[in-house]
């Protein structure tokens, strides 16, 4: 799931010396601006789902480009689109952060739209499901629909970065064959040390600001012989200093992209693999 998708960005540091960045304190402007957008970028959640037509964002394409995305869905490829919220129509500043911001979409040929969900709710093993990314997964708890759950992420990009994440995820089910979910980092921590007797955890907004914070949004559509799957997410990292901003700023913004595609296509394989177990074509 899109908890896998966790957006880990290499700081100036690890580019210029390799070493260990210098702490990024997460300010309260930065954290003000991150809410305002996720606000914002939920009603439009909110008003697209009372809705009900159009939930897949390729179905707002010009009929043309529409068919084609269908089309190469149904290749298995994964549709990405960078997503911006805006507030009266203009771009939300964010000073000391960068808002990243992507929706990706896969099918899954011959799943049901359980298969998907109970892949999806079955955090013990996501640490399989996502793995390297997810190098531990745990329910905390759980009350029917609503989790609560510790992942452990792991990234490696010039150096490793770990972190010790809590979400709160609640699911539900809008008919016989749609569902959404919600997903919020409560909790981010990086861990120095990892898997050494010192490991430790730095204070939360007092690190190399890898990930402060990141919000999901997942709707399933079972239709077309299949199930389609698509993630928001929408993440809060560390700004990059403007005389290397040319340098760096295209590589940190492909990193959310490439994550969140991963996410997707690991999530069809876990679906897929049951199906494959008992001998069913693989697609």
């Amino acid at each position: 799931m899109a908890l896998a998708a966790a957006m880990l960005v290499p700081s100036v540091a690890d580019f210029a010396e390799s070493t260990e960045p210098e702490p990024a304190p997460l300010h309260a402007n930065t954290l003000a601006a991150f809410d305002r957008y996720v606000k914002l970028t939920e009603a439009r959640n909110e008003e697209e789902r009372e809705r009900g037509t159009n939930l897949l964002w390729v179905d707002d394409l010009p009929r043309p480009e529409r068919d084609e995305a269908y089309a190469a869905l149904k290749r298995g490829e994964v549709k990405m689109k960078k997503m911006e919220t805006l507030d009266g129509g203009k771009p939300i500043a964010c000073p000391g952060g960068i808002i990243h911001h992507w929706e990706g979409l896969v099918f899954i040929p011959g799943a049901k739209l359980d298969d998907v969900l109970g892949t999806l709710e079955d955090y013990d093993k996501h640490s399989v499901y996502y793995a390297p990314d997810v190098e531990r997964s745990k329910i905390e708890s759980r009350n029917g629909d609503h989790f609560r759950v510790f992942l452990r992420f792991r990234r490696h990009k010039v150096i490793t970065v770990v972190l010790d994440t809590e979400h709160d995820i609640q699911y539900f089910r809008d008919g016989p064959e749609l569902a959404h979910s919600r997903s919020s980092a409560l909790r981010i921590a990086e861990v120095e040390n990892p898997g050494k007797p010192d490991e430790r955890e730095k204070p939360p907004g007092q690190d190399g600001g890898f990930l402060w914070r990141m919000e999901t949004w997942w709707r399933m559509e079972e239709r077309d012989g299949g199930v389609y799957v698509q993630s928001e997410v929408v993440s809060l990292t560390r700004d990059i200093p403007v005389l290397l901003r040319w340098m760096i700023e295209p590589f940190v913004t492909s990193i959310p992209r490439e994550t969140l595609t991963a996410t997707l296509v690991a999530t069809r394989k876990a679906v897929e693999a049951p199906r494959r177990s008992i001998g069913e074509p693989s697609r």
